[in-house]
This record gives C-alpha cells, sequence and structure tokens, in this order.
C-alpha cells in the first residue's frame, strides 16, 4: 500500500517521537538500577562498619571469637542491629506461599529469614590470620574488607561482598514498580506523540493539498482559482507565489482573448470594405473609375501595413527580429523621419518645432531608429487636432540621449499612459477608424527601444497633448 504525504510524515514524526521515547526509558531504567544497586551497597557499607564496632566490643568481654562460634543467634542479632536500614515494615513484607517461612511470626528487629540467607553468602569473619570463622569458604575477591583491632592490634576481619544484582524480592517489587511506571509514562507519551504528529502532518499537508487542488484547477483553465494564505513560514510564501502565478495566467488569458478579438476586429474591417467595393463593381452598382480603384488601393495598404505591424511583433516576441547596429547620429535619423512626414503636418496645419544637439551618437540600427521616430511623429499626427503644435527636442543627460515628443490636445487620461504602449490599445473606446491605425505603431516603439536597452514612457505634455520621452544609451560624439 502506497503511503500519501500525511501517512509518511505522521510516521516520520512518530517513529522519531517513539524512538527518542524508548531511549529516554531505557536509559532511565538502566540508571535507576545502577543508581539504587549503588545506594543498597551503600547503605551495606554502613551496616559493615556498625557490624565491625559491634564486633570489636564482643571480642573485648571474651578476648576472643568463641561466644559468637558458639551460638549463631549472637552473630544473627549483631546482623539485625547492623543492618537497621535493610528491614522492612511489617507492612511491606512480602509474602509468598512457597515460602512458609515468609509467613512464619519472627521479632520486629530481626531480618527476614530470606535476606539473611543471603547475607550468610556474602558475610564473612576472618580471624587474625585470615583463617575463616564464619560464612563462606572462599574469600570473595572482590569484598572489602575491614580490620578489625583491640588495643591497637588485629584481631581479626570483617568483609562483605557488593551485591551485583538485585537478590531482595522487597528491591526487585520496588524496581518492577518503577518500569510499570516507566511503561505507563511510556505509554501516555507515545500515544500523545500519535495523536500530535497526526495533528501537525494535518496542519502542514493541509496548504500542499491546496494547493495541488489549485494546480489542477489552473491546468484545466481555471485561472480565477486561489489558494488560502494561512501563515508566514514556506508555506504561506508558496501559496502568495502560486496566487501572483494564477493572477498573472488570468491576466495573460484575458489579454490573449483581447488581442484575438482586436485583430479578428481589425481584419475584419477592411476586407469587409474591400469585399463591399468589389461586390458593388462586379453587380454594376459601382462603376471602376479612378476613385472606386483609389480607395480600394488605400484600404489594402492600409491593410498590408496592419499585417506588416504584426509581422513585425511576432519576430520580436520570438527574438527573430533582426537588428544591424552601428554608430549612428540621432539627429541625422530623426531629421530624416522628420523629412518625410513634413508635408503631412503643414497639411494638418500642425506646427513642429525642431531642436536637437548635434554630434549625439548612439550604437544601434538606423533603419529601426528611423522607424521608431516614424511611428512616433505619425502617431502625433493622427492624434492632435488641426491647428495644433509638436515640439521635438533632443538632447544629453549623463550617460544617456533623451528624445522629446510633446504635441498639443487632445490629451489622454492619466490613467490611460501606461496602456498606451499595449498591442492594440487606442484611447477611443469607439474603435473609429478616422483616425487610421490599429494601435500596435506604440507596441512597436517599445520593441525597438528596449532592443537599443533604452526605455520609453508617456506623460502629460505641457502643450496639452501626449508627451512621450526616449532614452537611449550614449556612445560619444562624432
Amino acid at each position: 500500500m502506497k503511503l500519501n504525504i500525511t501517512g509518511k510524515l505522521f510516521f516520520a514524526i512518530f517513529f522519531a517521537a517513539s524512538l527518542a521515547v524508548v531511549s529516554s526509558t531505557l536509559i532511565m531504567q538502566w540508571n535507576l538500577n545502577r543508581g539504587f544497586l549503588r545506594l543498597i551497597n551503600g547503605m551495606e557499607k554502613n551496616g559493615v562498619s556498625r557490624m565491625a564496632i559491634s564486633l570489636e566490643n564482643k571480642y573485648v568481654m571474651e578476648s576472643s571469637w568463641n561466644s559468637i562460634l558458639r551460638d549463631q543467634m549472637t552473630w544473627r542479632q549483631i546482623v539485625d542491629t547492623s543492618f537497621p536500614e535493610l528491614k522492612p515494615p511489617q507492612s511491606e513484607e512480602i509474602h509468598h506461599p512457597d515460602r512458609p517461612e515468609n509467613n512464619a511470626a519472627r521479632p520486629p528487629d530481626t531480618l527476614p529469614p530470606h535476606l539473611a540467607q543471603q547475607f550468610s553468602h556474602r558475610l564473612f569473619l576472618l580471624d587474625a590470620n585470615k583463617a575463616r570463622l564464619i560464612g563462606p569458604d572462599t574469600v570473595p575477591a572482590d569484598a572489602e574488607i575491614i580490620p578489625l583491632h583491640h588495643q591497637g592490634t588485629v584481631i581479626g576481619y570483617l568483609g562483605l561482598r557488593p551485591q551485583t544484582a538485585f537478590d531482595s524480592l522487597l528491591h526487585e517489587g520496588f524496581l518492577h514498580e518503577q518500569r510499570y511506571a516507566f511503561i505507563v509514562v511510556a505509554t501516555v507519551v507515545l500515544l500523545l506523540s500519535a495523536g500530535l504528529a497526526l495533528l501537525l502532518a494535518t496542519r502542514l499537508v493541509r496548504p500542499l493539498k491546496n494547493i495541488t487542488e489549485a494546480t489542477k484547477g489552473l491546468a484545466q483553465g481555471r485561472y480565477s482559482v486561489r489558494v488560502p494564505v494561512d501563515s508566514n513560514d514556506e508555506l504561506g510564501r508558496l501559496a502568495t507565489d502560486f496566487n501572483a502565478l494564477a493572477l498573472a495566467m488570468e491576466h495573460t488569458e484575458q489579454a490573449r482573448r483581447r488581442w484575438v478579438a482586436d485583430i479578428s476586429h481589425e481584419l475584419r474591417t477592411p476586407l469587409t470594405f474591400l469585399r463591399s467595393q468589389v461586390e458593388a463593381i462586379l453587380d454594376g452598382v459601382r462603376q471602376p473609375t479612378t476613385e472606386s480603384v483609389k480607395a480600394i488601393h488605400n484600404e489594402i495598404m492600409r491593410f498590408s501595413r496592419l499585417v506588416d505591424d504584426l509581422y513585425q511583433l511576432s519576430l520580436s516576441d520570438v527574438g527573430a527580429q533582426t537588428y544591424r547596429k552601428n554608430d549612428v547620429t540621432v539627429s541625422e535619423v530623426l531629421h530624416q523621419a522628420l523629412a518625410i512626414i513634413s508635408p503631412e503636418f503643414s497639411a494638418k496645419n500642425i506646427t513642429v518645432q525642431y531642436e536637437a544637439a548635434d554630434n549625439l551618437n548612439l550604437f544601434g540600427d538606423a533603419e529601426r531608429l528611423r522607424q521608431l521616430f516614424g511611428n512616433l511623429l505619425d502617431n502625433s499626427l493622427k492624434y492632435t487636432d488641426s491647428g495644433g503644435e509638436l515640439s521635438v527636442k533632443v538632447w544629453k543627460e549623463d550617460s544617456r540621449v533623451i528624445i522629446d515628443f510633446q504635441d498639443s490636445a487632445p490629451g489622454v487620461a492619466e490613467d490611460e499612459l501606461e496602456k498606451l504602449f499595449e498591442r492594440l490599445y487606442r484611447v477611443e473606446s469607439s474603435r473609429n477608424r478616422a483616425t487610421g491605425g490599429a494601435g500596435l505603431g506604440l507596441a512597436i516603439c517599445r520593441n525597438i527601444v528596449e532592443a537599443h536597452e533604452g526605455s520609453i514612457t508617456a506623460k502629460l505634455s505641457p502643450l496639452g497633448g501626449l508627451w512621450v520621452r526616449v532614452e537611449l544609451p550614449y556612445c560619444g560624439s562624432i
């Protein structure tokens, strides 16, 4: 079975938490056993010290160990009184049906029989020559031996082998309770870890699921889809970037549809006019006079310019538009463009004021720059009222050559200035073709300027019309 990302994240978090809990439990258990064993051995060591004093006092009374060797109860009483910490309260004694001696009544000040028996295997008494008196036959190598003295003379030795394992049922019971407590705590922590891991996995994966669903919608063409942004972390920034991408694609789709509609309109209009003119001539409604043929020719030329503009834009989009750059003098190229269009300005009674600094050199394509200036001049010609004026000025500022085109009324609304360089955009909403053009001229201008690593902007002209500024890199004077 394949796990989804929620399951993978859950198991990863839960495994890490489980590993930490199990490791902590094992370390705590090991440390408890080790520390408790050290505590028991320390208590027994203190008991051995007390027992040594009792044995020394007992030896003084008879100047020998005979009383202890004759009466084992004496030895037992000394052991009982020397190790009071090891005697559990009566209520805590452990009774076992298989050990009848544990159930028999015993004095409250004596060790349990099983505990006394354990001491008999580990506790021993030696004489001054280290011969065994009481205890195991062989002295354990790891036993701690305390010398016994009387009047500065060694009278014997008392030893106890430290515990290396828990032989006492009381100790085992205590450790069993601690192990049980550790298991309960570990189980509770694991359950809490599982719940927290599931919560975290669900919380972390939810934004990814939202983005996945939104991506599917985006792939299906639903560009209005958006992802909720619930945090400021990496997932939140991813959702924000996705929304920005979706918005950009939505605008691109709207622009594409508008582009198709505008192109269809621009192509249909001249074709409709040409078809109506030709059909009228074929039906005999209109004679093929010089005027009718001229009108058809003018419309064909306008149609040809539109197709050529579209072709230039398509070449620019795919990076196939060629530029043959050389040293170019701005004033010469601009003067050539003005000379071509000046008669049309005169026919419309528009005054042209031209001021250009000499010998301003650019590294560019003279033909494309001539097309740039021609389009800007043609734009002013079409959208400037008769009797108006146009000011063209070329000057240098720092490392840039600046060309300003300022014309008179009518002007452009300030909120439409940024749209002037969009394709097929024209200020008039009626799409009236009386002024000519399809709104591609300024878009072509922007492409040419950007190809020359320059910039082009539009703002309101002091003369009441439009102010277009072109900035191009300066390469020095010729």
